[in-house]
């Protein structure tokens, strides 16, 4: 993946999630870390797909609780959004077998109570970066992760886009933070996960003679 602020980088993030959304037939939530991200990805997810195999819903076609409502009800369908969607939405059952994040959400440094925040813990002599934003970026990402599983028998891929979770010291907190399971930077791995956890939902078409 290129770096986040690179021109390439949402054209890349769909091209990272294809294969999965490919192999699932959807059942996905691509979530993203700021509205331009978002209308960003909704264009590179029409460029990647002309003609999707599968449903696709957007944040803002309606509100969060009927979009929910008809994700659920399609059982395959790809959902972009973020904000709200981050927490308190829970579809149980294989209807979301991939959570995908575009980035570490870190908050936008240009929000001026972040900012005042930010001033207050240096004034003090702290470490804002520490102190605060890594700290709120990792309960973030908990948050959004955490829409994946929400019952017994759910299973999934989290697709993390952001590099900086390898390239920086500070990606083990994020890691370190999930909940324990194989983490993998071959997609066909997990594509090949998912194909077999699907499979195993269908029932067999195979008939013998009597």
């Amino acid at each position: 993946m290129p770096q986040p602020q690179d021109p390439r980088y949402a054209a890349a993030f769909i091209e990272a999630c294809a294969p999965l959304l490919e192999t699932c037939g959807g059942r996905a939530f691509l979530l993203y870390t700021s509205y331009r991200a978002l209308n960003e990805g909704v264009l590179a997810l029409q460029r990647r797909f002309p003609q999707p195999p599968f449903p696709v819903l957007v944040q803002g076609q309606a509100p969060r609780e009927a979009l929910l409502t008809q994700f659920r009800a399609l059982g395959n369908a790809v959902l972009l959004a973020t904000g709200s969607f981050w927490e308190g939405v829970d579809v149980k059952g294989d209807a979301l077998s991939i959570v995908a994040i575009d980035k570490l959400p870190f908050a936008a440094p240009d929000d001026p109570l972040l900012a005042a925040r930010l001033e207050g813990i240096r004034r003090r002599g702290g470490n804002p970066f520490v102190e605060y934003q890594l700290p709120q970026a990792v309960l973030g990402l908990k948050q959004g992760v955490g829409r994946l599983i929400r019952d017994f028998d759910d299973f999934g891929v989290i697709l993390i886009g952001d590099p900086r979770l390898r390239t920086k010291s500070y990606g083990r907190a994020f890691l370190d933070a999930l909940p324990p399971s194989p983490v993998v930077t071959d997609g066909a791995i997990a594509a090949q996960f998912l194909q077999q956890r699907l499979a195993a939902l269908r029932p067999s078409t195979a008939s013998g003679a009597a």
